[in-house]
């Protein structure tokens, strides 16, 4: 029962991650300077990749340390609050109006 919780947490995630990569993706492709677009997306994924590998890495060492897996998704939730608050002072700004050529 116990793994199919995990195996249910890792689909949620998997599913949620996928989901908003996209929006930060536009984001980066609508507000950087245009000769620039390739960098600063190369940049965003990069960072994006290390930060999975380092969390893949660090899940099961955190799972054992605790005894269990049952608490060790809790060190992503930071992740999408701080997407989700990113995205709010985004809108914030006059450079929002950029997005999405302006539709809110």
């Amino acid at each position: 029962m116990a793994l199919l919780a995990v195996y249910h947490d890792c689909i949620d995630l998997g599913f949620t991650a996928v989901a908003d990569s996209a929006q930060f993706s536009a984001a980066v492709t609508e507000l950087s300077d245009q000769s620039m677009v390739g960098s600063a997306l190369a940049f965003q994924m990069g960072v994006g990749f290390a930060i999975t590998i380092f969390v893949i890495w660090l899940l099961p060492a955190l799972a054992e340390d605790m005894g269990s897996w049952r608490w060790a998704f809790v060190i992503l939730a930071p992740g999408p609050f701080l997407g989700a608050l990113s995205m709010l002072s985004l809108r914030r700004e006059a450079r929002s109006l950029l997005l999405a050529d302006g539709r809110r």
